[in-house]
C-alpha cells in the first residue's frame, strides 16, 4: 500500500509538471527579447536584401549575445551597440546597392503568436530591437535574441532546450520501453 500511494504521488507531481509546462506563464513576456525586421517593400529585391541584412546582424550580434546570461544584459548590449547595428544593417544595404538607410531602436512592440520547436510565444507585447529598411512597410522577419534562438540554428530551423522538458520527456522514453 505504501509503495502504491508513493508511486501515486510521484505520477501526480509529474503529470502536475508537464501540464505548468504547457500553460502559458504570466512572465512569459518578460522573458524575451525579440528581433524584428521590417523590409522597404514587398519588392523581391526588397525582401532579399532583408534576409541579407538579417544575416549581418545575426553575424555581428552572436558574440555579443553569448557573452549575455540575462534578457536584462541583453538589453543594454543592444542599447549600447545601436549605432553599430544601425552601422551594420546601412553598409549591408549599401553593397547591395540599395540607397535607403535602416532604423534602428529598442522599444517594446506587439507580436503574434510564434512556435520555435517545442517552444510557442504567445501573442502580446515584447521587448524587441527593431530595425526598418527604408520606409519600413515591407514583409518582415522576426525571431528571439535572448534567449538566442535565432543564433543557434540554421535557416527556420531553430532550437529550444529546456532542461527539464529533457528530463521528462526522457522519463517517458523509459516508461515506454
Amino acid at each position: 500500500m505504501k509503495k502504491v500511494c508513493i508511486s501515486f504521488f510521484i505520477v501526480a507531481i509529474i503529470i502536475l509538471s508537464v501540464i505548468g509546462l504547457n500553460l502559458p506563464s504570466a512572465k512569459s513576456h518578460e522573458e524575451y527579447l525579440r528581433i524584428h525586421i521590417r523590409a522597404d517593400s514587398n519588392l523581391y529585391t526588397d525582401q532579399a536584401v532583408k534576409y541579407k541584412v538579417k544575416d549581418s546582424v545575426v553575424n555581428f550580434l552572436t558574440p555579443l549575445i553569448a557573452e549575455c546570461d540575462t534578457k536584462q544584459k541583453a538589453e543594454k548590449m543592444l542599447k549600447a551597440n545601436i549605432e553599430s547595428i544601425k552601422a551594420v544593417c546601412d553598409c549591408t544595404l549599401r553593397e547591395n546597392g540599395f540607397n535607403y538607410v535602416a532604423t534602428v531602436s529598442v522599444k517594446e512592440e506587439e507580436f503574434p503568436t510564434r512556435v520555435y520547436g517545442d517552444l510557442e510565444l504567445e501573442k502580446g507585447f515584447y521587448k524587441a530591437l527593431i530595425i526598418e529598411l527604408g520606409s519600413g512597410s515591407g514583409d518582415n522577419w522576426w525571431c528571439v535574441v535572448y534567449p538566442p534562438l535565432c543564433f543557434v540554428g540554421e535557416g527556420d530551423n531553430y532550437v529550444y532546450k529546456s532542461k527539464i522538458k529533457q528530463i521528462i520527456d526522457g522519463f517517458y522514453n523509459k516508461e515506454k520501453n
